[in-house]
């Protein structure tokens, strides 16, 4: 039974998503601002976390930044609308998707379901051991990826974009395919969130991220992987 802690000041809030996840089989944790979501991630073994952005103490964006050093457990932020800055930052800094207030039950279990999934289940239907591309190296089972002999800290979401542009060298994949595949949900309106990901991962993989030796951006079509 996977471990989900929902990190929302709004006591209500908190409520109302334990119900929609725990009526799903889901065991709940619960944090009333930043510092108590890292002390239950000390506790716990936790599986996703859902993070509000705004909060008191330590927000969302402090929190996920602290997640990120020892852990690349799933993190979906909690945003309003008028919160699009922040949730770009979030994604910027290691979310791994988002949902925007106020809630559909039927997103929230759909969206946590497809982040889990890809978390708890990464590469195990991989047909190679290994993929291979000029220094970057990526081991789907082992769930590791090194640039010139050197480990990298990948999110689940940067692993599982990187292994589908390595499984199709080459090949330029449309942000909506990715988006498909990757989260397993509805690409409607999604190459924003394509496009935070894909930037981070470059970051991670090239050496001069604004003239990328491997992963290439072809303009009006997609992203693609080249030796």
């Amino acid at each position: 039974m996977p471990n989900i802690l929902i990190c929302d000041d709004e006591k209500d809030i908190v409520s109302a998503l334990e119900i929609y996840l725990s009526s799903d089989g889901y065991q709940i944790y619960k944090a009333y601002n930043g510092e108590e979501a890292l002390e239950m991630m000390k506790r716990y073994s936790i599986d996703l976390v859902l993070l509000d952005v705004m909060m008191p103490k330590m927000d969302g964006i402090q929190t996920i930044t602290e997640i990120r050093k020892t852990s690349n457990v799933p993190v979906i932020f909690l945003t309003a609308k008028s919160e699009d800055t922040d949730m770009i930052l979030g994604l910027n800094i290691g979310a791994d998707d988002y949902i925007t207030k106020p809630f559909n039950p039927v997103e929230v279990l759909a969206r946590v379901k497809s982040n889990l999934r890809r978390y708890l289940t990464l590469g195990s239907q991989s047909k190679k051991d290994v993929y291979s591309m000029g220094g970057i190296e990526l081991n789907p089972k082992a769930k590791e990826v090194t640039l010139d002999g050197d480990a990298l800290s990948l999110t689940p979401t940067e692993f599982k974009i990187l292994e589908l542009l390595m499984e199709h060298p080459g090949e330029v994949i449309s942000p909506k395919e990715i988006y498909t595949i990757v989260w397993q949900d509805d690409s409607f309106g999604t190459d924003n969130i394509v496009a935070v990901h894909v930037r981070h991962l470059r970051e991670k993989i090239e050496i001069d991220p604004a003239n990328p030796r491997h992963l290439k951006v072809v303009w009006g079509q997609g992203y693609k992987m080249e030796a």
